[in-house]
């Protein structure tokens, strides 16, 4: 299970990313695992600390990620949240990649790590709640939003 979590602000429109260097390459949100024993919402809040700098609280849930490897029958889970709450003095760049803040219409222009367009409409319009695929042996697969 993971997390990510897109912190917006709401007076300039722009939202905090990670050009990620380690796994998922590309600009994303940020976001990490859920250890065990813990909540997915703290797991958040903790992951968004760490990569971030930053305190967030008062998440609102965008919706799930389900994707099933069908090689291996296990399930990854991401859970997306975003807020526009938060403090502290944000960091750019950590181990996972460097962080910057873009306004929200340049996203798309971006290069965004694969598959991650996709999601956008799911954290900006709540136009959908799931994104269920299936992985195949390359971990290759498309996902179908709900």
């Amino acid at each position: 299970m993971t997390n990510m979590c897109m912190i917006y602000d709401s007076e300039t429109g722009k939202v905090l990313v990670q050009d990620r260097i380690k796994s998922w390459k590309g600009i994303t949100f940020p976001g990490g695992k859920v250890e065990k024993g813990e909540s997915i919402v703290d797991s958040t809040i903790r992951e968004i600390k760490e990569e971030t700098g930053l305190t967030i609280s008062d998440l609102e849930l965008c919706g799930i990620v389900n994707w099933y490897n069908d090689a291996t029958g296990d399930t990854y889970l991401v859970f997306s949240y975003r807020t526009n709450v938060f403090s502290g003095q944000w960091i750019d760049k950590t181990e996972e990649g460097s962080l910057y803040w873009v306004h929200k219409n340049d996203l798309p222009s971006l290069s965004l790590a694969e598959g991650f367009i996709e999601r956008l409409p799911m954290f900006f319009d709540k136009a959908y709640s799931e994104g269920f695929g299936v992985w195949n042996e390359h971990r290759k697969g498309k996902i179908t939003w709900k």
